[in-house]
């Protein structure tokens, strides 16, 4: 379990996927994108609903996290999809992609005629790109060039005591092999701050760590909301959770016992390797979102209840601590750690058979999502109100 077969980059990644990403720079030619991808094997369309109609920092954020998806080590190649009026020029977008080295070009509807021509000329195109990526084949990377992204979703009481722990117990061991893990949801820190905070390698990361989630609460209170019956949700109280102090200190133990080395914002690629805490909200499509674009290469998503998402151009490996989910809804759950509950599974034992999973879908097999093609759910977080 030593490392793991990718793909090189020119700017030194190692990719364990080898797309053609379909990055649309606005949800207004989400169609063009969504049709262009689906004409040319081995292209993934980047779907989401910002990129317009929106504050400067907004559009900031968004055209970073394009950017940062664009130069995931899983993407070999990239078309940018613009509308021609949008408040994130494509051309922008792929500048930022092609300074990684990367093979980059630019459809615009507005430019060429139409979603009839825009299709066209992205097939085109597209699959010019794509052939110069096609041919690359893998070769043997390390575990220290791995970065693992780690979410969890649709918990349940089993959650804390189980799958988390034993991602977390996985992410220790990619960290001590030299690897990185990113995980992430202020909304799921509230309460526990204080208990992660004592885990930060500077008292400034334990500073900054706090005070995300202060300002969380600021912003609480600034709408007069109240995070009960949003946090936990309305399926965490089924699953047994009845508090948000409850569910995270559930939620940090997926983050193991390594030092935090930094806090990122969205969607904002780490500087070293290690434990990092990514600022994000908790909403499956754009945290997996802002994980992908601060490098992450596999995605590691721990679920009680049973959350069947993938990512376009990220294999996600499923975990559960739940037996009744694990047979219910197995065509989504690449790894069972429910013994853990049994008492039939060491936690060390269940955190070597993620890593062991997580190795061999980084090498390219296959994860539940991926064979079924549960793989679209993406969107980008933007703070700020439309305008």
């Amino acid at each position: 379990m030593s490392g793991f077969w990718g793909y090189r980059r020119a700017d030194g990644g190692a990719g364990v996927r080898n797309y053609l990403a379909v990055i649309p720079t606005v949800g207004c030619v989400n169609e063009v994108a969504r049709k262009v991808a689906s004409e040319i094997p081995g292209a993934r369309a980047l779907l989401h609903h910002q990129g317009c109609g929106q504050l400067p920092p907004d559009l900031d954020q968004v055209r970073r996290v394009l950017a940062g998806l664009g130069t995931n080590a899983n993407v070999g190649a990239a078309l940018v999809v613009g509308l021609g009026c949008e408040g994130v020029p494509a051309e922008g977008v792929a500048d930022a992609i092609a300074s990684s080295g990367r093979a980059v070009a630019v459809v615009s509807l507005q430019e060429v005629g139409g979603y009839s021509r825009a299709v066209a000329a992205g097939v085109e195109t597209g699959q010019r790109l794509f052939a110069g990526i096609a041919a690359q084949e893998r070769v043997r990377c390390g575990a220290d060039e791995l970065t693992i992204g780690i979410k969890c979703g649709s918990s349940d009481t089993t959650q804390g005591i189980a799958a988390n722990p034993a991602v977390g117990a996985a992410g220790d061991k990619l960290i001590a092999m030299g690897g990185s893990s990113i995980f992430c949801e202020t909304t799921e820190v509230m309460g526990a701050e204080h208990v992660l905070a004592a885990r930060a390698a500077t008292p400034a990361v334990a500073e900054a760590i706090v005070r995300r989630v202060c300002d969380l609460e600021r912003e609480l209170d600034r709408f007069g909301v109240d995070m009960r019956g949003g946090q936990p949700t309305a399926g965490n109280i089924a699953g047994g959770i009845t508090s948000i102090e409850e569910k995270s200190l559930g939620a940090i133990c997926k983050a193991g016992t390594a030092p935090v080395q930094a806090v990122l914002s969205y969607g904002q690629r780490p500087d070293g390797r290690g434990l990092f805490f990514m600022d994000s909200p908790g909403r499956e499509m754009e945290v997996l979102t802002g994980l992908v674009a601060a490098g992450a290469q596999v995605l590691v998503f721990s679920t009680g209840r049973g959350a069947p998402q993938g990512f376009p151009i990220a294999p996600v490996v499923k975990v559960s601590g739940n037996a009744r989910t694990v047979a219910w809804l197995g065509e989504h759950i690449d790894v069972d750690v429910s013994g853990i509950v049994s008492g039939d599974l060491a936690l060390p034992a269940a955190g070597e058979l993620i890593l062991s999973r997580v190795l061999a879908a980084a090498s390219g097999a296959l994860t539940k999502a991926e064979i079924i093609g549960y793989t679209e759910t993406m969107d980008i977080y933007v703070p700020g109100p439309p305008i």
